[in-house]
């Protein structure tokens, strides 16, 4: 008989953005289901999952989630000038949803799959511009990545995941880019995409 796959049951977040491993992102939480769901995960140390919206909207209505997004753990808590909680919050592992449900509150949770980590590889010679290019990136626009280690850009995964946070890419692409499993795959993909952002 085969054996069952073990579906982690997570609380998903589903957003109009893609979250990706080792990312950043800086939320807003107003509505009382996605605060309830932050007081649980902070009194318990646990992750909720982040999952690009393929329709709906962030607030209202539950939205129809993606069915590959990331782990996120919160890493901050602030309140914000406008009197709403704001986290922060980072990306650990990917995974796949199998089914969803929505609570009565609205909040939806998903049995899901969690993926093995990507396997590393350094970025090859035919794709060293990217790194420079990421540099750059990160300069004018990702202040948080300033004091990365250097080794970090040798990393064909972490370079290929900061790349796709921060070229203007659609939203299919970006979750695509998620959805990939090979790193050095995603690398040739966006070094194909490059040509894109320099005309004119």
């Amino acid at each position: 008989m085969a054996a069952q796959i073990p579906y982690l049951d997570l609380p998903l977040f589903p957003l109009g953005m893609v979250l990706y491993p080792g990312g950043q992102l800086p939320l807003r939480v107003f509505e009382r289901r996605y605060l309830d769901m932050v007081r649980e995960c902070a009194r318990t140390g646990s992750s909720f999952g982040v999952c690009l919206i393929l329709e709906g909207e962030e607030a209202g209505a539950p939205a129809t989630p993606a069915a590959v997004g990331t782990l996120a753990r919160i890493i901050d808590f602030h309140n914000r000038e406008d009197g709403l909680l704001g986290i922060l919050i980072e990306g650990t592992e990917r995974f796949r949803v199998a089914r969803t449900r929505v609570r009565s509150d609205g909040l939806v949770r998903g049995d899901v799959e969690l993926w093995p980590t990507e396997p590393t590889h350094e970025v090859p010679v035919e794709l060293a511009l990217l790194p420079s290019i990421l540099e750059r990136l990160v300069d004018s626009m990702a202040p948080q990545w300033r004091n990365a280690p250097r080794q970090l850009y040798d990393d064909a995964g972490w370079v290929g995941f900061r790349l796709a946070e921060l070229l203007p890419l659609h939203d299919d692409e970006r979750q695509r880019m998620l959805e990939i499993t090979d790193p050095l795959r995603r690398l040739a993909e966006l070094r194909d995409i490059l040509p894109r952002f320099q005309r004119g």
